[in-house]
């Protein structure tokens, strides 16, 4: 920043070089380069072009993370050292952190692999299994995999497209990969089903196949269940088969007190931990640690390297876990952990640590929008949405994954569980009320439901004109005004329902969506205000139409009279007075009496067509007590939800106080007739009309 401060922009003369390079050479790369001012003046305008929608700014990143992102240009620089001098640095702080990791997570005597992509670990892991079953595995290939089946088993609880990302890798068929049940009789339905993978694993031994290993859970990712962790160590132990652990639920191992389902893990044959997000420390890589007495076989599988440059990988997460400290570790972990007991009853528990799912409803739009709402007006909570196999999508709070980087505390937790308890109660209802508002909808032959399962709200609507000699487009047309201004005058109203033109991207056009309801909402008011509203609308619109035909008409008709009475004065005066040196002559000898009859255009004719048409007054169908909202049941408990709905959680409803037509309101007729008249009167004169200035005259519209 202070070369951007203290530089000076590139010379007029570069930029005169830079005209006359090749124009088939990149404008960055011409003529003899930039210079660094002008290279860091566009990273920035790269990082922050974008910096005036304030929720796309970077996380607050503080010194622990600023110490690991130090670590990324210490590589760099470190890497230019001389050759000895670089084994013994990168030699030293490969095995601090191993060892460091080690005594904390409880992993005796492990060595440790470092790598970005979280998954990378148990790809090398499984080479390593894969060179310890078939010794000629590095000679002759795939050749020996052929003759007798390799089998990793995978447990249907783990992260989506795990195994296919290690068939990939290995170059293994998805027959090689054995996705285990979870339990459905007894136990967790996210712990894996013990009992079945024993009987899975007997069936491939029988038919001549290789169980090579076996990836479990101490904290599954949508839900966060460890599975039996020492029967799995028992099973593989007596198969020869390999067993990994990955999950959030290894963080606390750190801790003093750990459960037994977790401790077991400190048995397994590698594990995969995540410490960049456990700690809240940016860009560190991922760590598994394993337990292989073969080096060579090590090195072959890539676990372990002989260039100096890739032990650096280390460097960020050697510095950070200084400056943090065991107790500074410790207490983030712990901290993280004590965030899950927080939440009260509201949300359901599932029996681990690392985090909570809440289990709203089965509509899958409902709880994206529980999820996003929350994610919105709690952000420090770092709740998402995820789908789990037997719940549905949940919304998840896993605290462990975000709270040290959030920096989540207490409070926003207590004003998670505020805004569920707000929230949930309106869910409740709009699922309720949704199957009510469709019937209601469907028996208005004027209305029409919209089936939109991305809304979560009560549900569409379109009105539909009753007019059916229009043809399609000006049907489409009149669709499309009628409920544009519709949704209007709906948006008007003193309510707390909240209307709109729908989602994004809907397909549907010309609807009236309405959001979440409260309890006690009239749906069959709700439905009824729309048809009359809709029909209010429609019945205006055919009026102003049959008034613009009347005057279209009337107007057309005096343009006709005018122009007869033209013609007629024309054939009175004769032909000689229209020429121009004999008109005024004769005009002079012989004036002409000038008179023009006065008229009148009466647009009465066609107002007495529409006598039968009745203005009704608009009012409300229910008188509604003062101060009390639109489209709610009388005698309502006090206790009602309606002050949190999510018009205030989407934008401020208009207040603005509109009236409903109503079919018991009262009517006022339109006067029987009402008169627009033309008129022209021209009164007589007795004085001389110059040649040429005697033109016709015009009827005036008053």
């Amino acid at each position: 920043m202070k070369i951007l401060e203290s530089g000076k922009l590139e010379s007029e003369q570069g930029k005169e070089r830079r005209k006359l390079s090749w124009k088939d050479i990149p404008g960055p790369l011409q003529g003899d380069g930039q210079d660094v001012v002008s290279i860091l003046q566009l990273v920035q305008n790269l990082m922050h072009g974008d910096d005036d929608q304030q929720g796309q700014r970077m996380q607050y990143v503080g010194e622990q993370g600023h110490m690991a992102l130090l670590g990324h240009s210490l590589a760099a620089y470190i890497s230019v050292l001389e050759r000895e001098r670089l084994r013994k640095l990168t030699t030293r702080i490969l095995s601090d952190t191993t060892l460091w990791l080690c005594r904390l997570f409880r992993y005796e005597n492990g060595s440790a692999y470092y790598h970005e992509d979280d998954r990378e670990g148990l790809v090398k892991v499984c080479r390593l299994v894969i060179n310890t079953h078939y010794e000629d595995y590095a000679t002759e290939g795939f050749t020996m995999l052929s003759s007798k089946h390799p089998v990793i088993y995978q447990s249907a609880a783990c992260r989506p497209g795990l195994g296919q990302h290690l068939c990939s890798q290995l170059a293994l068929p998805l027959s090689c990969l054995c996705i285990v049940p979870c339990n459905t009789m007894f136990g967790s339905l996210h712990q894996m089903d013990v009992a079945l993978l024993d009987k899975l694993i007997r069936d491939d031994r029988e038919s001549g196949k290789v169980p090579l290993l076996l990836i479990a859970n101490a904290g599954t990712p949508g839900a966060g269940h460890t599975d039996k962790l020492s029967r799995l160590k028992e099973l593989c132990v007596q198969y020869n088969m390999w067993l990994h652990v990955e999950g959030v639920n290894l963080a606390t191992l750190a801790l003093g007190q750990v459960s037994s389902a977790v401790t077991a893990a400190t048995k397994c044959d590698s594990m995969t931990l995540t410490p960049g997000p456990w700690l809240g420390l940016p860009a560190v890589p991922a760590v598994t640690l394993y337990r292989h007495e073969d080096p060579a076989l090590s090195l072959a599988a890539g676990l372990t390297s002989s260039q100096p440059v890739e032990k650096l990988r280390a460097l960020p997460l050697w510095l950070s876990l200084q400056y943090l400290g065991h107790d500074g570790i410790l207490q983030r972990i712990k901290h993280a952990s004590q965030l899950t007991l927080s939440p009260p009853s509201v949300a359901r528990k599932f029996s681990f640590l690392g985090c909570v799912c809440v289990c709203v409803c089965v509509c899958m739009c409902v709880c994206v929008y529980l999820g996003e709402q929350l994610a919105q007006q709690v952000p420090l909570s770092g709740v998402d949405v995820v789908e789990l196999e037997d719940e549905g999508t949940c919304v998840r709070f896993s605290p462990l994954m975000t709270a040290a980087a959030l920096g989540t505390q207490e409070n926003d937790v207590a004003a998670l569980v505020e805004k569920l308890g707000e929230m949930i109660p309106v869910l409740s209802c709009t699922l309720r009320y949704r199957q009510d508002f469709k019937d209601e909808v469907l028996q208005q032959a004027s209305l029409s439901y919209i089936e939109d399962l991305s809304w979560p709200g009560l549900g569409g609507v379109r009105y539909e004109p009753r007019a059916t000699d229009l043809d399609e487009d000006k049907r489409q047309h009149s669709v499309e005004k009628i409920n544009n201004d519709l949704l209007k005058k709906l948006m008007e109203l003193d309510t707390d329902l909240y209307f709109s033109g729908g989602p994004e991207f809907c397909e549907e056009k010309n609807c009236i969506f309405i959001g979440m309801a409260t309890e006690d909402l009239d749906v069959a008011e709700l439905v009824e205000t729309i048809v009359s509203i809709g029909r209010e609308i429609e019945e205006s619109g055919k009026l102003f139409e049959n008034m613009t035909e009347v005057v279209r008409r009337g107007i057309q008709e005096a343009e006709l009279q005018l122009q007869k009475a033209n013609e007629e004065k024309l054939m009175e005066e004769g032909v000689l007075r229209q020429i121009p040196l004999v008109g005024p002559v004769l005009n002079w000898f012989s004036p002409v009496q000038a008179s023009v009859k006065g008229r009148t255009f009466n647009l009465a004719e066609g107002i007495d067509v529409l006598k039968g048409i009745k203005c009704h007054k608009v009012a409300h169908s229910t008188t509604c007590c003062f101060g009390q909202k639109l489209f709610r049941r009388h005698g309502a408990g006090s206790d009602s939800v309606s002050d949190t709905s999510s018009v205030s959680q989407l934008e401020e409803s208009f207040r603005e106080t509109a009236h409903v037509q109503a079919n018991n309101a009262d009517e006022a007729e339109v006067p029987e007739e009402r008169h627009v008249h033309i008129v022209e009167e021209t009164a007589l004169s007795d004085q001389r009309v110059p040649e040429g200035q005697e033109t016709e005259s015009v009827d005036t519209l008053r």
